[in-house]
């Protein structure tokens, strides 16, 4: 049974359809990497998932898996960037559900292992907004992680960040992929690396997403074509 599965879904975004009927499934353990043009749909698609927006038609199936047990990591702003808290406090505030505003032993508990985890114990005493833009998305994913056991949710992760510090955040979410078993879907601009531990792609495009396991999607035209406009935009900078 999947974790997770969009039946005939279309969303809106300010009054305008980006996405028309689509339908995808995944289960415990994928990793979906979610590509397309800016104003695809991609963080419309993610808000959906977790809940913050409502689709216009179909349905979002969850199979033993409720939205305040899905860790979401959204772009962030210059206001988050600046939020005067500890990095613990910051982490520990991912461990609050709707009926729980208290955290007890437990909480603090999963805030240290996930610290630990994302190498940030000799940081969790330090202002958040002092720390570099790579230690606070992990920061953040350490945060995201206290939501979870199943699901995380990623929008441009790696975005801003310089390539010492995008290779590490790869590395952190690929280990928690394969070692804890927890699904990731993930919005990146940053396709070619992103392919590397994707087991399956979705591809926004228009009103007429396509959904396939990385290898299909590797070998369709849509594939060659937008990895050759990838190339072209690269080769321009």
């Amino acid at each position: 049974m999947p974790l997770i599965k969009c039946e005939n879904v279309s969303l809106a975004y300010e009054n305008v359809c980006v996405v028309r009927n689509l339908n995808f499934s995944l289960e415990q353990g994928d990793y979906l990497c979610i590509i397309g043009e800016n104003g695809s749909g991609k963080s419309t698609l993610l808000k959906a998932l977790v809940g913050l927006k409502s689709v216009k038609s179909g349905r979002i199936i969850y199979n033993g898996l409720k939205k305040t047990e899905i860790g979401y990591l959204p772009q962030q702003t210059q206001v988050q960037r600046d939020f005067p808290a500890s990095v613990r406090e910051v982490v520990l505030s991912g461990c609050i559900a709707s009926a729980h505003p208290f955290y007890g032993k437990a909480a603090r508990k999963t805030a240290d292992e996930n610290i630990d985890l994302l190498g940030l114990s000799e940081l969790q005493n330090r202002c958040y907004r002092e720390l570099s833009g790579g230690q606070q998305q992990r920061v953040l994913l350490a945060r995201a992680l206290c939501a979870t056991k199943k699901l995380l949710v990623l929008d441009e992760p790696v975005n801003c960040l310089d390539p010492v510090a995008a290779a590490e955040m790869y590395e952190h979410i690929r280990d928690i992929n394969k070692n804890r078993e927890i699904t990731v879907i993930m919005v990146t601009h940053d396709v070619e690396k992103s392919l590397d531990d994707a087991t399956h792609v979705l591809h926004m495009h228009g009103e007429n997403p396509f959904f396939a396991d990385k290898q299909h999607y590797l070998e369709c035209d849509d594939c060659k074509h937008f990895l050759g406009e990838v190339h072209h935009c690269d080769g321009n900078h």
